[in-house]
């Protein structure tokens, strides 16, 4: 069943037009990735999703127009992001980070310390006093702890450390299999990728240029589109 549908998306800053017709769609209980090289609309395309900026086109969440809902009202219908930058609240503790945003569900501060044991080890700490890796797991557990239906995740293990990197990927393999939470997936690693997604959509300058499953992702279409 389609959760998340985005058909003819459109999105310009100003008079630059950024996004000129981005279609995907993610399956309840599904993996999507979200690929492209730098500067082909992936955020862009999660801003306008999150409703962070306007765009025209169809935008349906759970049957419901996300045209017509301002931000917040996106992340309470059952939409958790984590953002390209992690934006933790730096004078926070990690678990005031937690609870911030938190809602009723499976999702405590007790399951997240499971899930990344390194928070549930400085739960009292500033989350300005984590490592970069620590503060994206903190992200992650964040927006997992408003227990959406549908989890976005843009560039979340960017620039870290490999080991900090294997520990976040095992963590996304836990919540698919264990949860059946909905992912939307933007990253540059296409082994991670086609090890966790179902399906893949790829961007080439603010468009749809191929959909289909991960199975189906030949080596001609990456090195065309994904390739540097």
């Amino acid at each position: 069943m389609s959760l998340l549908q985005v058909k003819n998306l459109t999105v310009s800053y100003g008079s630059a037009q950024a996004l000129f017709d981005v279609s995907l769609q993610v399956d309840a209980g599904e993996v999507t990735a979200l690929m492209g090289r730098n500067g082909m609309g992936k955020t862009t395309t999660v801003r306008a999703i999150c409703r962070m900026m306007s765009s025209a086109g169809v935008l349906t969440f759970a049957g419901q127009d996300l045209h017509r809902l301002p931000s917040h009202r996106v992340a309470r219908l059952g939409v958790g992001l984590v953002p390209e930058g992690r934006r933790c609240f730096r004078d926070l503790t990690v678990e005031e980070n937690l609870i911030a945003a938190s809602r009723r569900g499976d999702w405590t501060v007790r399951t997240i310390g499971q899930l990344f044991p390194r928070l549930s080890e400085r739960l009292t700490q500033r989350s300005a006093s984590l490592s970069g890796g620590e503060q994206q797991m903190l992200a992650i557990g964040r927006a997992l702890m408003t227990n959406p239906d549908l989890l976005i995740l843009d560039e979340a293990t960017e620039g870290l450390a490999p080991i900090i990197r294997q520990e976040i990927w095992a963590a996304l393999v836990r919540i698919k299999s264990e949860t059946g939470t909905a992912i939307l997936i933007i990253d540059k690693s296409l082994k991670e990728l086609s090890a966790i997604s179902d399906t893949a959509v790829i961007l080439e300058r603010g468009a749809t240029v191929w959909s289909g499953s991960m199975d189906a992702l030949s080596a001609d279409v990456s090195e065309r589109y994904l390739g540097v």
